[in-house]
């Protein structure tokens, strides 16, 4: 029989594999882009056609400086897809350039979390985004602590995202888009404003030629209405002659007695108590 291996070797050719394995996955190939197919879950709203032509334009001059990630295809041998850097990977496209990439061996969850950490690194991806993109992962089955180890939030900030991408239908969130400069509190606001509004008119609402002006749009056309304030009512006395005005609000009555009501203001104050008799009588 064959004598083992000594400790000390086995456990340097498992170094040495492992080594191997470290710079394997490191390793950055090119790739056909046409081998390459989108993969996880959507994560932007708007194309931004500026923004990939400009994307481009750095790629032509100065090269692809920042690898994607790709898992090897689930359904196909040979073909690839993209873990993260959708954008990079079009633009090549369009240029018939090969993609620099790491390809990795990753299931189905592993894709989303890898794809969800990368999302939370990213500045660039607005909170709406990075909203929808975590009602996905729990519409696709994952619970609440893989959806906040994927986007390295809370389990308050998830929830309210949730409950802005649950609550506004997904019909007006695509016609506002992105919304970059819109904050976690403003869609909160627009969620509590647009409870019990009609989807026509909030699309219909959605105007401008920002993401961040569609929502200031619907946002302001879905303002509580202000209750339009009384006019002042003239107070006159006998014959006519002008004692002031009585300003009525939500709370109070107001009752500004100037002028020939000056001296009666005075009578009027002490003798309020017999004017208020009086009054009481007549709604008896």
């Amino acid at each position: 029989s064959e004598t083992p291996l000594p400790r000390y070797e086995r456990g340097a050719i498992g170094a040495v594999s492992k080594s191997i394995d470290d710079l394997k996955r490191r390793a950055i190939i090119d790739v056909a882009p046409e081998m390459i197919d989108n993969g996880g879950l959507r994560d932007r709203l708007d194309e931004d056609p500026e923004g990939m032509a400009a994307l481009q334009d750095s790629i032509r001059e100065y090269g692809q400086q920042v690898p994607v990630l790709l898992r090897h295809s689930p359904n196909e041998e040979g073909r690839y897809e993209v873990v993260y850097g959708r954008r990079r990977v079009a633009a090549l496209k369009a240029l018939r350039q090969p993609v620099k990439a790491m390809v990795r061996h990753l299931n189905d969850r592993e894709l989303i979390i890898a794809q969800g950490q990368e999302n939370s690194a990213r500045k660039d991806l607005s909170f709406i985004e990075k909203a929808l993109f975590a009602q996905q992962m729990a519409r696709a089955g994952y619970d609440r602590k893989i959806i906040c180890d994927a986007l390295s939030i809370d389990k308050t900030v998830i929830s309210r995202m949730l409950t802005v991408a649950d609550t506004l239908p997904q019909k007006l969130v695509l016609r506002i888009g992105s919304a970059p400069s819109i904050g976690r509190d403003r869609w909160l606001a627009l969620v509590k404003r647009a409870r019990g509004a009609e989807l026509d008119v909030m699309v219909q609402a959605a105007q401008g030629e920002s993401s961040d002006q569609r929502f200031e749009a619907v946002f302001d056309a879905l303002a509580p209405a202000r209750a339009v304030p009384a006019a002042p009512r003239k107070l006159t006395g006998q014959n006519g002659a002008a004692l002031g005005e009585a300003r009525p609000g939500k709370r109070k009555m107001v009752i500004e007695l100037s002028g020939d009501g000056r001296e009666f203001g005075d009578w009027l104050a002490d003798h309020l108590d017999e004017v208020h008799r009086n009054w009481l009588e007549t709604k008896a």
